[in-house]
């Protein structure tokens, strides 16, 4: 670390790099890819980096944390091009994405309650397993729905051996219950599917609450990195 004529500190890529546990190679791909300034070099060709570097380092690495590494490197790249509204764009989409995963869970801690509490040991809609025309009327829906749902991802039911038809036990059932809820709630087939995925996971409903409670958790670590990320853009912006 040495001083430039301005007075200026003149950092080597391994002084930002020790900073935050990476590579001095790693520091150097970053200014390849435009996440950080061009550096100035050496007569001998060696880079020379300065605390706005440094700066954009952290902003780029608050970034990644808040909204993953593409995002983060297109923002930056926004920045460096002089393209202030892209990057603020990139920015306000995260935050649209955020609150969308919010409303989700919301959705899902109802719809995991509704079935909660509307699980009983008698089924009034009669014994399982049943078939496809079976749970289509209990659900008020068609058959051709339910196997679209499963070309989806959201039903898995399996098949009488005798004659290959499909056939949906009490877990199918909580899935397609579950589904019809989010469903009437606007939600998309890819979306279902994916918390349908997790309630598997889990091992039902009840399981769930655990991860319910670690999905929440990390909205709310996301929400509080992209509270970061974003007084790291504006200090970068307005140095």
């Amino acid at each position: 670390m040495t001083s430039n004529p301005t007075g200026k500190r003149n950092l080597r890529p391994t002084d930002l790099a020790r900073e935050h546990g990476l590579s001095a190679q790693a520091v150097r791909n970053y200014e390849q890819d435009g996440f950080l300034p061009p550096a100035e070099r050496t007569p001998t060709g060696y880079r020379i980096y300065t605390e706005l570097h440094a700066t954009a380092l952290r902003t780029f690495l608050a970034l990644v944390r808040a909204y993953g590494h593409r995002t983060a490197g297109a923002i930056m790249n926004a920045v460096h091009d002089g393209r202030t509204d892209d990057a603020l764009t990139a920015v306000h989409r995260g935050h649209g994405q955020l609150l969308r995963d919010r409303e989700t869970l919301a959705a899902v801690r109802a719809a995991v309650d509704h079935l909660t509490a509307a699980t009983t040991p008698e089924d009034p809609a009669g014994p399982l397993p049943r078939t496809i025309g079976e749970l289509a009327h209990r659900l008020g829906l068609t058959p051709a729905t339910l196997r679209a749902w499963e070309a989806a991802g959201i039903l898995r039911p399996a098949r009488d051996p005798a004659t290959g038809h499909r056939v949906f036990h009490a877990g199918d059932v909580r899935d397609a219950d579950l589904a019809h809820l989010l469903r009437r709630g606007g939600y998309r087939l890819a979306d279902i599917a994916a918390v349908v995925e997790q309630i598997r996971t889990a091992g039902g409903t009840t399981a769930l609450a655990a991860a319910l409670a670690d999905w929440r958790q990390r909205l709310t670590d996301r929400g509080l990195a992209m509270l970061n990320a974003a007084a790291q853009l504006h200090n970068y912006l307005a140095g």
